[in-house]
């Protein structure tokens, strides 16, 4: 019997969703998370799940990305993996949004939030505040809304071209309370 090789299968992944068929590479990603499950590397294997999710999210597969991602950020945390868990849960909360399930998909992306602030990812903390300014916004709480993206981007040291222009559009009303 023919032993299934999960980098290989990771790197179909790879390519695959490089060419935008998300799907397929949500299920090469699939195959080499059983992969590596099966031969005891838990940690690929929920790396390789996560990426199934975010291709799953990609291919509009909200129900599937969910169902994969489930518990890999409880593994992550099990093993101190503290960027990984937060990445987790900012995928969870995005499968969860694809559901329309708001008020868990903003309870995971928080969670998200608080992991990046505590190690110091604030760009990546920044780009899950969007997420939930968003879904603030959607919600007709604007203030909220404004004051999430405002948080996520003034922790950021080395702001963006794009970022830089969001933040002076942030500050504006500000300059005028002076």
């Amino acid at each position: 019997m023919e032993t299934v090789n999960p980098e290989q299968l990771a790197n179909e992944g790879q390519a695959d969703y490089s060419k935008g068929e998300y799907l397929s590479a949500a299920k090469l990603y699939k195959a080499a998370a059983d992969s590596y499950e099966s031969s005891g590397d838990e940690i690929l294997a929920a790396e390789m799940a996560n990426n199934s999710s975010v291709a799953f999210l990609r291919g509009g597969d909200s129900q599937s990305a969910l169902e994969i991602v489930r518990g890999t950020d409880e593994l992550f945390e099990k093993h101190g993996e503290l960027l990984k868990q937060a990445m987790a849960l900012g995928n969870q909360a995005a499968a969860l949004e694809g559901l329309k399930q708001q008020d868990e998909a903003l309870e995971s992306y928080t969670k998200s939030a608080e992991l990046l602030s505590t190690i110091g990812e604030f760009e990546l903390r920044a780009y899950v505040q969007q997420s939930v300014s968003a879904m603030k916004l959607r919600k007709g709480q604007y203030l909220e809304a404004y004051m999430t993206m405002r948080d996520g981007i003034s922790k950021i040291d080395k702001l963006n071209f794009k970022q830089k222009i969001l933040k002076s559009l942030i500050d504006l009303p500000f300059k005028f309370l002076k």
